[in-house]
């Protein structure tokens, strides 16, 4: 490597490249994949490699060159000019950008690992059992090239290791696929190793659910569950845009979540589940929702991500929509596929609005301002961050099911949310056209047939306080928040047993915590001079009363210090969707256009 001086690339030819990574695995358990790039029919003097920073889906600026390695980069003998070296020189431009010398060198392959104990569903695992790697944490792109058409070859370490991706296979190439581009490759992951694999018919068409690792996983109703929600998704649009789905589950110890791509997902769940109703819907939710990102998101999807730009962040304001509005569906779909009844749906929606009501960051941070700041908050979660923000998951939600109710209400069910997502279908989402955020807008109020825009100012661009119960009562229900009598009096503050240490994780704004001084990271010690363990906290507050002062002791950074705090009225910890008294003959007919029933 030589310098750090940005060298100007020559004026590129467009003609045909070939670009041909293979990956290697020889060692997993020194968890280090070994990339080879090919490239054939250079014509200048300089090729730049860029890696991305981020990957779709993920909202969040991930650096994945920081775990490249052992770069080198050499000529084909049979491409270079007379007196070359076969070792070519090149540099590093910058965080992500590497520069190889090529005068004369029109074959040439690039060499690097990539270091891989990173599991989860963005980023790249390899061990003893399997590698699983993401095209945007491990494929370097050629500037200008990214239409190109490529191949990846893997090279298993062991002969029973098994691949599956959605990208398809080479004819007479073993092991061999193509990708038509370099966004379908990073929208392409890849599961190598020990799985267990399971193909289905739905409408038609075949589908995978490939699963590595142990657990309780029923196959056989986890699939048949699984066609259901597929099913009825598909209704909402009129069909499946695409040939094959692959499903890729990852089972471990501890973890949740899932990244979405046009024609498969990746899922990772706690290896144990699946037995408990709770859990097994919590699945089946995760399910529903990378599923419904085939349509919201992939293919809807907003303007700044109409075409990715994988070297910095790419701001909307709309990941409340894309992201919110399908956590809304994600408990509708299961409802409508008839995994749960109708009491458990609103029992979901309860566990979601109690959610959100107890967050405080709801009061300071707006909607819109949610999604454009995903880049910098969602992901990088401190102690104060529930103080600050609210998610646009959960408020995106919320804000989807009242104009949902909205909608429903005017129309006597005969519209709904459902009639927004296919017009988008039909308008941006067939042919890929980002909508903007008017557009979007302007989609919700041609549907809802009324003007939106105070709706949207209120809702999306300040902090007021969601109105539940006048969008809940044209379908006779309201939100009931927990008796709170012999609760015990607020405190504000979370606390957590950390290696025999009672340590404090979080300090509610403007509780009396923290107008006592109390800060997240200091150590509980005492109240009125006897220890307290965290465990213990809420029984011990049941012998106050609100306006009772206590004597919390704690050491801030190291010093002994006892903080008098008056302790405050009880707060609901939940609230629950309830029927109002006395239906009226409307309301019975609204809910039962809505949920199916007349009363709950």
């Amino acid at each position: 490597m030589t310098g750090v001086t940005e060298t100007r690339p020559v004026a590129r030819s467009r003609t045909h490249l070939t670009l041909h990574y293979q990956v290697a695995m020889p060692q997993p358990t020194n968890h280090l994949f070994e990339v080879a790039l090919r490239v054939q029919g250079w014509q200048a003097d300089v090729l730049d490699l860029k890696m991305p920073v981020w990957t779709p889906g993920s909202y969040l600026v991930r650096e994945y060159a920081r775990h490249l390695q052992d770069f080198a980069a050499e000529a084909d003998p049979s491409s270079m000019a007379a007196g070359s070296d076969r070792p070519l020189s090149w540099r590093k431009v910058s965080k992500n950008h590497w520069q190889i010398d090529t005068a004369g060198v029109s074959e040439l392959t690039v060499r690097y690992r990539i270091f891989a104990n990173e599991l989860t569903v963005r980023t790249n695992h390899l061990d003893a059992t399997h590698g699983y790697f993401n095209g945007a944490a491990l494929f370097f792109y050629v500037p200008g090239y990214e239409k190109q058409p490529l191949q990846v070859t893997i090279v298993p370490p062991h002969a029973d290791w098994q691949i599956a991706t959605p990208l398809p296979l080479m004819t007479g190439q073993e092991n061999t696929f193509e990708a038509k581009d370099f966004d379908t490759l990073v929208d392409s992951p890849f599961e190598v190793g020990q799985q267990e694999r399971y193909e289905f018919e739905v409408l038609g068409k075949p589908h995978h659910f490939v699963v590595w690792g142990q657990g309780n996983i029923e196959p056989d109703r986890v699939i048949a569950d699984t066609k259901k929600i597929i099913e009825t998704e598909a209704n909402l649009f009129g069909g499946l845009p695409y040939d094959r789905y692959l499903f890729l589950l990852h089972l471990t110890s501890q973890g949740f979540g899932g990244l979405e791509h046009k024609n498969s997902c990746s899922l990772i769940y706690s290896r144990f589940g699946f037995r408990s109703d709770d859990r097994y819907h919590r699945f089946m939710q995760l399910v529903a929702h990378e599923f419904f990102h085939l349509w919201n998101v992939k293919r809807i999807r907003p303007k700044a991500l109409e075409v990715f730009d994988y070297e910095q962040e790419n701001y909307t304001p709309s990941l409340w929509f894309s992201e919110g509005t399908t956590s809304f569906y994600d408990l509708a779909f299961p409802f409508r596929a008839g995994l749960y009844d109708a009491k458990t749906y609103l029992s979901e929606l309860s566990k979601e609005i109690t959610r959100y009501l107890t967050i405080p960051g709801r009061n300071v941070q707006p909607l819109s301002e949610s999604s454009f700041d995903a880049w910098i908050k969602l992901y990088r979660r401190d102690n104060n961050s529930d103080n600050s923000q609210i998610s646009y998951y959960l408020k995106g939600e919320m804000v989807s099911l009242l104009l949902d109710l909205l909608i429903r209400a005017k129309h006597h069910n005969q519209r709904s949310l459902d009639d927004v997502m296919r017009q988008l279908w039909q308008q941006f989402g067939k042919d890929e056209i980002g909508f903007t955020p008017e557009q979007l807008e302007s989609v919700i109020q041609t549907i809802a047939e009324e003007d939106s825009t105070d709706f949207f100012n209120r809702f999306l661009h300040t902090v007021e306080e969601l109105p539940f119960d006048q969008y809940l009562e044209p379908f006779g229900l309201r939100l009931q928040p927990e008796d709170t009598s012999g609760h015990p009096p607020f405190l504000g503050l979370t606390a957590k047993s950390e290696h025999g240490r009672e340590m404090i994780k979080f300090v509610e704004s403007n509780s009396p915590a923290q107008q006592a001084g109390i800060d997240p990271d200091d150590e509980l010690l005492a109240i009125d001079g006897l220890r307290i363990k965290a465990d213990q906290l809420g029984d011990r507050l049941k012998d106050y009363r609100a306006g009772d002062l206590i004597q919390v002791t704690v050491f801030h950074q190291d010093e002994l210090r006892t903080r008098t705090v008056t302790l405050a009225a009880p707060r609901p910890a939940s609230y629950r969707l309830v029927a109002i008294d006395s239906l009226s003959q409307t309301q019975k007919k609204l809910l039962h256009g809505w949920l199916g029933v007349e009363t709950i």
